[in-house]
């Protein structure tokens, strides 16, 4: 029985070597390791045996080395055998001569082999969190392809391809989306945490490295290094802007990312679930910068407070909306990417300012909330309101027509009775100066 327990112990490392990648050298140590530690426990010492593994065979020798001599100064079995003892195996062997003798599994005690047994299996389990933890460690940042196969409400259980369990956070995952078991997912190796001394392997589908090695995979002159991206700002699953660099002049970055009729842009547009992106070049003009991060809005002035941090961007009443995006997304990536942040503001000459109203002056007749959607969008005033397509304003604002209408209606009166006034007032300068001309 013992013998059997031995073959199943090497037969368990042989297979374990072949499915973990575990080296023969840690191989070999942690299995005479195992075996030291019984011999030492019924022998006292085991400085005195040799053990022989053959992880290919299967095979496992224990060899103890004694001294040979005279009978009566025999005192120890462990480390001294008899002369008379030893003679009968090898008639040859003298005094002070080392005499060798195999220990059988056997010798050692049912109960002795499986404490050994189990010490195996402790063993393995933490050579197993030991290289998994190693593997995955060095492979931060790297994307890796998975299967997905188990979902819960807070995170996903994905196999690697070699039956590792990962972890896909609910908050590492993009919005929209939605994968069913045995499915293949594409995620970053984000962390590997310990708990309870066991890794914890965390991915990412959010992280911005995500989108930069979708990018390196898709782009070849990322990965030799030709381009290089500077900086990345992400909402996943909505819009991202990446800040690209060339290191040849005669390669454009932006047309080496998108590619001929975005053949390289479309494949990473599916994969984040069509998350919007704009390639910009990047320039260390700080100026320049801001205004390429804000497309695709054209900007007109930028004012920069370094002191505060802070940018004052000037555009034409129809770039303002553009320049802010849907929901603030756009002015919001603008910023991250920059590091500024960012007061748009509209350029206009006196004239048309005199016209315009703040939506704020209509709180009461227009809900606040409502007023809220609409400044989100980039409509702050009642002329931007006004001028942009009524069509244009429901789809943006996700507001009822009705409610649009009703906005609509209120702008125009309010529009309407000031140039009434305005005209009014005229027509009494006129008449004033009209009679001062008779006199």
């Amino acid at each position: 029985m013992a013998d059997s327990m031995k073959s199943a112990l090497l037969d368990s490392f042989v297979e374990f070597k072949e499915f973990k990648n575990i080296d023969r050298p840690t191989l070999m140590r942690v299995l005479e390791d195992v075996f030291r530690t019984i011999i030492r426990k019924k022998y006292g010492s085991d400085e005195n045996f040799d053990i022989i593994v053959n992880t290919e065979q299967g095979d496992l020798e224990i060899w103890r080395t004694r001294e040979v001599v005279a009978d009566s100064d025999f005192v120890d079995t462990n480390t001294q055998i008899p002369l008379s003892v030893a003679q009968k195996e090898d008639e040859d062997l003298e005094v002070e001569d080392e005499y060798y003798d195999r220990v059988l599994i056997k010798d050692f005690g049912r109960r002795s082999v499986l404490a050994a047994g189990q010490t195996l299996r402790s063993r393995i389990l933490e050579l197993q969190k030991d290289e998994l933890y190693r593997k995955y460690s060095e492979r931060i940042g790297d994307i890796i392809t998975g299967e997905v196969y188990q979902i819960w409400k807070r995170e996903m259980l994905v196999l690697d391809e070699e039956g590792n369990e990962l972890i896909l956070p609910r908050g590492e995952q993009i919005r929209s989306d939605y994968y069913k078991k045995g499915d293949t997912i594409r995620a970053i190796v984000k962390r590997v945490d310990l708990r309870n001394n066991s890794p914890r392997i965390i991915l990412s589908r959010t992280d911005n490295t995500f989108l930069a090695k979708l990018l390196e995979l898709e782009v070849p002159e990322i990965f030799d290094g030709i381009i290089a991206i500077k900086r990345i700002a992400r909402e996943p699953g909505e819009r991202a802007k990446v800040a690209v660099e060339s290191f040849d002049d005669r390669i454009d970055p932006i047309g080496a990312c998108v590619g001929m009729k975005g053949s390289r842009i479309h494949g990473i547009v599916r994969e984040l679930r069509n998350e919007n992106i704009d390639i910009i070049n990047f320039t260390n003009n700080e100026r320049l910068f801001i205004q390429r991060a804000l497309t695709p809005a054209r900007v007109n002035v930028v004012e920069i407070m370094e002191d505060a941090k802070r940018v004052a961007a000037y555009l034409d009443p129809d770039q303002v909306s553009l320049a802010i995006g849907k929901g603030g997304v756009n002015i919001r990536l603008a910023t991250k990417l920059t590091g500024f942040e960012i007061d748009v503001y509209r350029d206009v000459d006196e004239q048309d300012e005199e016209f315009d109203i703040e939506l704020d002056e209509f709180s009461d007749e227009i809900d606040q909330w409502v007023i809220n959607v609409l400044k989100s969008i980039g409509c702050d005033t009642a002329r931007s309101v006004l001028n942009m397509d009524r069509n244009a304003l429901i789809r943006r604002s996700d507001l009822e027509e009705e409610t649009i209408d009703e906005i609509i209606s209120i702008l125009t009166v309010e529009f309407e009775e000031n140039q009434a006034n305005t005209s009014s007032d005229e027509e009494e300068d006129n008449e004033a100066e009209a009679d001062t001309s008779n006199e």
